[in-house]
C-alpha cells in the first residue's frame, strides 16, 4: 500500500479489496451501495467474488483474482469470511440480519412439495377393520330426542339422572351409540319406540265400519287417516254401533299382542242400560255368563251413574270376542243401549271428542309395551 493513500486527506476504504482507492465521502461499513445490492440464487454455485460488481468482493477488485473477497482471508464473500456466493459481511456479524441475503427457493422444489401435497391428498382412504368402541350408530339422546322424549340436552340430563338402560343396563355416561333398530331403550322402565312406528288412538263414532277400507262404501276407519304414507291398521274391533278408544298402528308386533288372548290387555266400557238392577249383578258377570259359544266373564263391574230407571254401568274385561259386552249384559236381562269403549289397556279415551285422531305420547307406547312384555 502506498504511503501516499494513508497520509491524503480523504477517508481509505477497507472493502476496496485490492483496488486500494480513496472516497471523498465517508461511508457506513454495514450498508451496501444500492448497486451492490445483488442477490445470489446460489443456482450456479459461482461465488460473489467471480461475478463482475458482485456483492462478495470490493468494487474495483479484478475477477477472480488473489485480492477477491476484501478482509477476511482467500474465502470468497467479503467481511466475516462468508461462504462463496453469500452476501460481503453477512457472516461476519453474528446476529445480525443486516445486510444478510439467503438463497431462494428453487423453482423445482416448489414444484416437487406441491406434487407430494397433491398425492397425499389424493390418496384413498384406508379401510381399516372397525374396533371396539368405533364410531358405529347414533348417539343415545340423539336417539332419545328424535323419539320424542325431549331436546338433547333434556335427554342428557335422563341420563345423567339414570332414568335410562339399554338392553337392561342404566346409562350413566354421556355419549353411548346404539342401534335403534336392535337395541331395546327404556326410560323409567318404559320402553321408547326409537323405530318409525306410528300410533295412534281415534275415538271411533258410532255407524263407522271398523275396517281400513269398505268394499261397500260405508264410512271406515280408513277415513280418518287419510294422506298418510306409512300404511297403519287397526287394533282389535269395534261393533259399527259402539264408539270409544280404538288403536292405530304400523307396529304388526305390538298389535298381535294387545290383542292375543294370552297378554288379557283389559278393555273398559260403559253401558247405558233400563234397570231396576238387581245387586249382584256384578257378582253374576264376574262369575260367568253362559253364552252359545262358552262362558264370558267379567274383571270388574261397578255402577257409575243412576237416574231412575236408567243406569250407566262400568264393565271392564279381557276377553275380546265379539259384541261381547253386549251378549253378556243381554244374557244377564238387560240390553244395552248405548256402549263406549273408554280404556284400552293403560290408554285412556279421556275427554277426546268423537271423530277425532291423536297420536300417541311416548309413555302411553312405553305402557302398551309393556303390558304385552315388549
Amino acid at each position: 500500500m502506498r504511503s501516499s493513500d494513508r497520509n491524503s486527506g480523504g477517508n481509505w476504504n477497507p472493502r476496496s479489496g485490492g483496488g486500494g482507492r480513496r472516497d471523498d465521502k465517508p461511508r457506513r461499513s454495514g450498508t451496501p451501495r444500492p448497486e451492490e445490492r445483488r442477490y445470489d440464487f446460489g443456482s450456479t454455485g459461482q461465488s460473489g467474488a467471480n461475478r463482475p460488481g458482485g456483492v462478495g468482493g470490493g468494487k474495483g477488485a479484478p475477477k477472480g483474482g488473489p485480492n477477491a473477497g476484501g478482509r477476511g482471508g482467500p474465502v470468497a464473500g467479503g467481511r466475516g469470511g462468508a461462504p462463496a456466493g453469500g452476501r460481503g459481511g453477512a457472516a461476519g456479524r453474528p446476529g445480525s440480519s443486516r445486510g444478510r441475503s439467503f438463497p431462494a427457493r428453487p423453482r423445482e422444489l416448489d414444484a416437487q412439495i406441491e406434487e407430494r401435497n397433491r398425492a397425499r391428498h389424493n390418496e384413498p382412504k384406508l379401510n381399516l377393520p372397525k374396533t371396539f368402541g368405533g364410531e358405529e350408530g347414533e348417539r343415545l339422546q340423539k336417539v332419545l330426542a328424535r323419539a320424542g322424549m325431549g331436546s338433547r340436552r333434556a335427554c342428557e340430563e335422563l341420563i345423567d339422572q339414570a332414568r335410562v338402560e339399554v338392553n337392561g343396563q342404566i346409562v350413566t355416561e354421556q355419549g353411548l351409540r346404539v342401534d335403534p333398530e336392535k337395541d331395546e331403550i327404556k326410560v323409567d322402565g318404559l320402553t321408547v319406540a326409537t323405530q318409525s312406528y306410528l300410533f295412534f288412538a281415534l275415538n271411533k263414532p258410532a255407524g263407522v265400519v271398523s275396517t281400513m277400507e269398505d268394499p261397500d262404501g260405508r264410512q271406515c276407519l280408513g277415513d280418518y287417516v287419510t294422506n298418510r304414507e306409512t300404511r297403519l291398521f287397526h287394533v282389535g274391533r269395534l261393533d259399527t254401533e259402539t264408539e270409544g278408544i280404538i288403536l292405530l298402528t304400523n307396529h304388526g308386533e305390538l298389535a298381535h299382542r294387545l290383542t292375543h288372548p294370552r297378554y288379557g290387555v283389559k278393555k273398559t266400557y260403559l253401558a247405558a242400560i233400563q234397570g231396576p238392577i238387581p245387586r249382584d249383578l256384578g257378582k253374576q258377570l264376574k262369575n260367568g255368563i253362559e253364552l252359545e259359544d262358552g262362558y264370558a266373564r267379567a274383571d270388574h263391574f261397578k255402577v257409575v251413574e243412576n237416574v231412575g230407571k236408567n243406569y250407566l254401568v262400568e264393565v271392564t274385561l279381557h276377553e275380546g270376542r265379539k259384541h261381547i259386552v253386549r251378549r253378556m249384559l243381554a244374557e244377564a236381562g238387560f240390553p244395552v243401549e248405548k256402549l263406549v269403549r273408554t280404556h284400552f289397556g293403560p290408554i285412556p279415551l279421556g275427554d277426546q271428542k268423537s271423530g277425532w285422531l291423536r297420536r300417541l305420547t311416548n309413555t302411553e307406547v312405553g305402557m302398551l309395551m309393556r303390558e304385552v312384555d315388549l
